[in-house]
């Protein structure tokens, strides 16, 4: 009798879980009114100069990455004026739960677990359906910085950028990119970071092909042959493409 109780209980939970996870894509992804998104700023590497970076954020800091959604939505057909508000949370000083090195796919399934639950204790502007934890890194202390992460399940991003303001174009690129994860978006790059034909190309019936001018938000970078690519310096050097929409539902 107890063992059926248990047996009950975790598939009454799994479904509460399942539902909650199809509820979420459908109502963040139907743009029948704008989606809010909070950026939850996180001093990532315990400097100074990270410290001082996420202090002189204001909500103005990300309508780069508004006006950008509103114009490649309107291209394929999104009625909303402002598909996407950018809202900026409180600075959070805990830093997240990290994925350990090398862990397999029950340790990623733990993590996921652990991060989800750390995300709902944490507060965010009303009506935030998306939480992009955006952590800074001083780039002389951290050079090369952790792969960013967005998660369809839960709604939440950790990404990863660097605290510069002469990046802020390339983190506001790193932010979208993680931000349409949340959406359902699909990776369009290979192992070796290059963009794939067609869907990872801004332009793939552009001939010649190379140079490209454009990256597509999900494949990453500007490909300027068959064999390099270029991270792109902002938002203004990026589209996204057919597939992507799709992936996000707006394509009609």
């Amino acid at each position: 009798m107890w063992r059926k109780l248990r047996i009950a209980i975790l598939l009454s939970i799994l479904l509460f879980v399942a539902l909650n996870t199809w509820f979420d894509r459908l109502y963040s992804t139907d743009w029948n009114h704008p989606l809010a998104v909070a950026i939850i700023p996180v001093n990532g590497d315990g400097s100074a100069t990270a410290e001082k970076y996420v202090q002189q954020l204001t909500a103005d800091s990300f309508l780069p990455i508004e006006a950008f959604f509103a114009e490649e939505s309107a291209k394929h057909g999104v009625a909303l004026d402002r598909p996407i508000r950018m809202l900026l949370g409180s600075q959070v000083r805990e830093l997240p739960p990290m994925i350990e090195p090398g862990a397999g796919r029950f340790g990623v399934m733990m993590w996921s677990l652990r991060t989800r639950w750390w995300t709902s204790r944490i507060d965010v502007p009303p009506g935030a359906k998306v939480k992009l934890f955006v952590l800074y890194h001083d780039p002389e202390k951290s050079p090369t910085l952790q792969h960013s992460l967005g998660m369809q399940k839960g709604l939440f991003g950790i990404v990863h950028v660097f605290a510069d303001e002469t990046m802020a174009g390339s983190n506001d690129t790193v932010i979208a990119h993680e931000l349409l994860h949340t959406l359902g978006a699909s990776d369009k790059y290979g192992p070796d970071n290059l963009p794939r034909l067609p869907d990872g190309y801004a332009e793939p019936n552009l001939e010649p092909l190379y140079p490209q001018s454009f990256a597509e938000l999900m494949g990453g970078r500007i490909p300027v042959s068959e064999s390099q690519a270029e991270i792109p310096e902002s938002l203004s050097d990026v589209v996204i493409g057919p597939a992507t929409a799709a992936e996000i539902g707006w394509a009609r």
